[in-house]
């Protein structure tokens, strides 16, 4: 049979406790007289071998240690005795309940205790001597105590391996709810940086093709002026997002976040831009004059409109553009923005496709609905137009603005 190779300390015990015992044996020291047993006194040495021996397994195998130990110490009695063994015993006895399994460690406590009142009544009932009594505490020392000891660490070690494991999910949870937030922050800060960029990157680009391919001083220096102005206006899209993202003393306040009330300024900018293009801009604003909306639905409702101009200029053929607001004062706020549609050889300013992704993003972090794509056109119009419609409900409790 191979058994398990010993801890360290537990050799240490059990050398310990064997050197002892035979210490003890070889100075005369013995718990029981010699005129009480006829056997020889080296008997003593065979429970102290096997005791010691068992120490080597009170961790491995803390269960048949202490059954063995007990048949050990009991033969101890009918011998001259040792110190040594019964001590032995007990530690056998509190590693059986810490390192034992969990009906052990349960069931060890109760017995020991049965044991020695039993140990207790029946020696007083025996010798009728109140001396008899103290049967019972050695009893109680060498097998109840040890087994109440071993139950209380071990129920201090189990309260704080389930603390650590606690504190273990805790750290995992927190560190999963900082990567989401993280994540979600990253997709805010993308999703405002396009759409506050996209806009006029893509006048520049369209102008700029345009002071290029045509010769001509005038249609020039209106495209260096359109240039210059989407220009000035990115850099200070750009200054408001640095400064919300700049961790801001109290003497520095970030600028307010762009609201539908700047609408009639987005159209007629994208007027600006688009108007060689052969694209006329049109806004109907049916909301209540001074209804105030929350400042996740004024932002969502001013950055999708401003996506869909950018993406109408880039994409649309010649014609009218149309944009409609609605609602406010009821549950929802509705956004329509149409253009013609019609194959283009290609978009007159290039895109990252981010666009469309964003605008349903924004309208997903406040529990609305969003559709863009081909429509049939109204009577009397083209065929086919591009729409862009979404609703907002009115909830201030939402993906705050930025």
């Amino acid at each position: 049979m191979t058994f398990p190779r010993p801890h360290r300390d537990d050799v240490l015990a059990a050398a310990a406790g064997l050197l002892g015992g035979l210490l003890l044996y070889w100075l005369g020291l013995h718990s029981q007289g010699e005129s009480r047993t006829p056997l020889p006194t080296w008997v003593t040495l065979v429970p102290l071998a096997v005791t010691a021996f068992l120490e080597l397994l009170r961790r491995t195998m803390p269960s048949t240690a202490l059954l063995v130990g007990t048949v050990a110490v009991i033969g101890d009695q009918f011998t001259i005795g040792s110190i040594a063994t019964v001590l032995m015993f007990a530690d056998l006895v509190y590693a059986a309940v810490v390192y034992g399994t969990p009906a052990s460690a349960r069931r060890i406590p109760v017995i020991t205790a049965m044991v020695t009142i039993a140990m207790t009544v029946g020696f007083l009932a025996w010798f009728r001597d109140a001396a008899a009594l103290l049967i019972g505490v050695v009893t109680a020392l060498v097998a109840f105590f040890p087994a109440a000891t071993g139950a209380i660490v071990r129920n201090h070690r189990e309260a704080a391996n389930a603390a650590r494991l606690r504190a273990e999910q805790t750290a995992l949870l927190a560190e999963m709810d900082r990567t989401q937030a993280i994540a979600a922050e990253r997709a805010r800060m993308a999703r405002e940086l396009h759409d506050m960029v996209a806009g006029h990157l893509s006048a520049i680009a369209i102008h700029s093709t345009a002071a290029l391919s045509l010769d001509d001083e005038a249609t020039t220096r209106q495209a260096m002026t359109v240039i210059r102005e989407n220009s000035v206006e990115g850099l200070a899209e750009m200054r408001r997002l640095i400064g919300l993202l700049r961790d801001s003393s109290g003497d520095v306040e970030p600028a307010a976040a762009p609201t539908l009330a700047g609408l009639d300024a987005l159209v007629e900018q994208a007027r600006t831009t688009g108007g060689q293009s052969g694209l006329s801009f049109v806004l109907r604003d049916d909301r209540e004059k001074g209804t105030r909306l929350p400042a996740p639905v004024e932002l969502a409702g001013y950055r999708i409109v401003q996506e869909s101009l950018t993406n109408a200029i880039k994409h649309a053929e010649a014609g009218e553009v149309r944009v409609e607001v609605s609602g406010g004062a009821g549950d929802v706020l509705r956004v329509t923005v149409t253009s013609p549609f019609g194959r283009r050889p290609g978009p007159r300013a290039p895109g990252s496709g981010a666009g469309l992704v964003g605008m349903e993003e924004r309208a997903a972090l406040l529990d609305g609905t969003f559709e863009a794509g081909p429509v049939k056109g109204p009577v009397g119009g083209p065929d086919k137009i591009w729409r862009v419609r979404a609703v907002l409900p009115l909830t201030d409790d939402k993906e705050p603005s930025a």
